[in-house]
């Protein structure tokens, strides 16, 4: 989500950010922080750190999550870490064998693309490449709003795609 600086050219101001189930690909928790170089870490952290139960669960996503400090938080809160490795990064990746040995790991990586449908649609249909409000209050409801609605559309195409019986 940008907006346009005094200079007249756009500069990233907040990071919508979702927590998406793979099964269905519905959205689970969805989260705006004032954008910064950790923003979607950070708020993936939360999202995890607010999922009820004990049972363990895994999370996806890309390179940028492949951090020593992400890794070790994730494992912390009884969540494995399915992120892509970022074997270019100094010092290798923080994602070792324990993981990527796995075949759940590499069902992960397939998976974990399903999110970027819910950020397409949230940005051509629910018309938030753009968002035209201000503060982080207004942007979170607007965006929370716009998931709930994305989750609705996602739940009747899940129902349809059911044969009658």
């Amino acid at each position: 989500m940008a907006r346009k600086g005094a200079g007249k050219e756009a500069k990233l101001s907040y990071s919508g950010n979702l927590l998406v189930e793979n099964r269905n690909g519905l959205i689970v928790d969805a989260e705006v922080f004032e954008a910064n170089g950790t923003a979607e870490r950070d708020a993936a952290l939360v999202m995890l750190e607010q999922i009820p139960g004990t049972n363990q669960v895994t999370a996806g996503g890309d390179k940028g999550f492949d951090t020593a400090g992400f890794v070790a938080e994730c494992r912390h809160l009884h969540v494995t870490p399915h992120v892509a490795q970022n074997q270019g990064r100094s010092g290798g990746s923080a994602i070792d064998a324990r993981t990527t040995r796995h075949e759940g790991y590499r069902i992960s990586q397939i998976k974990r693309k399903r999110i970027e449908e819910c950020f397409g649609w949230l940005k051509t249909i629910a018309l938030l490449r753009k968002v035209r409000h201000r503060g982080i209050f207004k942007v979170d409801w607007i965006f929370t709003f716009a998931c709930a609605a994305y989750n609705l559309v996602r739940m009747r195409n899940l129902t349809a795609a059911v044969p009658a019986v």
